[in-house]
């Protein structure tokens, strides 16, 4: 660096210093700088004026000042022609970044980004073009746009391949199969994931890459009620983002093992997953509340209490029924605890009245009915119901005679020896 960078870097470090006791005064400097207009300037202005677009977007982003920074990223386009495209292009992906930052105002950075994504098509940046419609199509999955994500998607994965760029398209081809995933079309979600996983082989992909595929790929696997495999997945996403300091997502890694245990019917497993040293470091702070939810369904779970199951869904709406993927397997966990409720106060009896079991339980009759044929018929349950008397009647588990199912076994074998001789003889005639 030569003496002019030196003395730049010295006033913005001095003004950024500044920042800490008088935010509005270091504002104001950098912005002067900022707003210099100079044509021809020599390399150690252009890497001052940079330097002070970094430090300015910062202060902005730091105060959640996003018309600011909105305003700084438009502002900023003449100067965009001064410095090199590969420069510019990630100066404008770094400022872009932090206004996608701020929180709770996605109509405002939809909007912008597609004035930007105009204005790199004008331009003929090509490039900037292809992050800024990655950057788009993940904003309208966050949205719950998932047709115009996918409008998104489809066109640049096609563009993504013809280039071989296939860092960005891993990153596409994940939206896509998130986007159909949360519109229920499984099998393309699949196949969307099949095709980022088979390209991520193909290359280096980064640890949080890597991790947001395991992520989806348990998910996908949840879906098919594999939650053994599931968990291994979860599991894998929960170390990657973990080794990349990505809180937020290793949280959530964290809670769908978790969902996985419960739906495993071993909840009794979830205390010890939780204290063990990886996940201890996330029982405080401002996610510890996400996985206080799962550990209060399981333990409702494993005191097959629809009760607390309920409570719990009350206490942890937000953490519970807003997540996505925890809301799907919701109903199914309900029937389930419904059930283990239902074995719970039944088991100790021979015969008991259907209204009884209602009451105890506390839902309507025909709620009860309904869901004690339905474990009898799927043989969760040993019984009958005697609706003349309104009783359910309780069989004891009686051990298999074996010398039945040999029978069965052998007429099942016979009758495949007949068919395969009759299809034989067909052939000869």
């Amino acid at each position: 660096m030569d003496t002019g960078d030196d003395v730049s870097t010295n006033e913005i470090a001095a003004i950024m210093a500044s920042a800490e006791a008088d935010a509005a005064g270091a504002i104001s400097q950098l912005k002067g700088i900022v707003d210099e207009n100079k044509e021809d300037m020599t390399g150690s202005e252009l890497k001052r004026k940079e330097l002070a677009i970094n430090k300015l977007a910062t202060l902005y982003n730091k105060g959640a000042q996003i018309n600011e920074l909105r305003a700084l990223i438009m502002s900023i386009r003449p100067f965009m022609n001064q410095i090199s495209k590969a420069k510019g292009g990630k100066l404008f992906r770094h400022l872009l970044d932090m206004f996608l930052g701020v929180k709770d105002q996605l109509s405002l950075q939809v909007s912008t980004v597609i004035e930007c994504i105009e204005w790199t098509k004008e331009t003929k940046r090509r490039f900037l073009r292809q992050a800024l419609e990655i950057m788009l199509a993940g904003l309208q999955l966050s949205n719950l746009k998932y047709q115009e994500c996918l409008a998104i998607a489809q066109p640049l994965i096609k563009e993504l391949k013809r280039l071989d760029d296939k860092l960005q398209l891993v990153e596409v081809q994940l939206m896509e199969s998130q986007a159909y995933y949360a519109l229920s079309n499984y099998p393309k979600s699949r196949a969307a994931l099949v095709s980022a996983r088979t390209t991520a082989n193909g290359i280096y992909c980064p640890p949080r890459m890597q991790a947001s595929l395991d992520i989806q790929s348990g998910i996908m696997h949840a879906q098919e009620q594999d939650f053994k495999t599931a968990y291994s997945y979860f599991y894998e996403a929960f170390e990657g983002f973990d080794s990349t300091s990505s809180e937020k997502n290793a949280v959530a890694g964290l809670k769908y093992m978790l969902l996985c245990k419960i739906m495993l019917e071993k909840a009794e497993d979830v205390p010890s997953i939780l204290s063990s040293k990886l996940a201890l470091k996330y029982s405080s702070g401002d996610l510890a509340k996400e996985l206080e939810a799962m550990k209060a369904v399981a333990k409702s779970n494993q005191d097959r209490s629809l009760e607390a199951f309920e409570k719990a869904l009350q206490d942890y709406k937000e953490e519970l029924a807003e997540d996505v993927i925890i809301q799907s397997h919701v109903s199914e966990m309900y029937d389930t605890m419904l059930q283990n409720n239902l074995c719970r106060i039944v088991e100790a009896y021979s015969s008991i009245e259907i209204t009884q079991v209602a009451k105890l339980i506390n839902l309507p009759q025909d709620v009860v009915e309904s869901q004690l044929s339905k474990m009898i018929l799927d043989k969760k349950l040993n019984g009958i119901l005697d609706q003349g008397v309104g009783c359910l009647e309780i069989f004891e588990d009686m051990e298999a005679d074996s010398v039945y199912t040999g029978t069965i076994e052998a007429i099942e074998h016979t009758s495949n020896v007949v068919d395969a001789l009759y299809k034989k003889a067909q052939k000869l005639m």
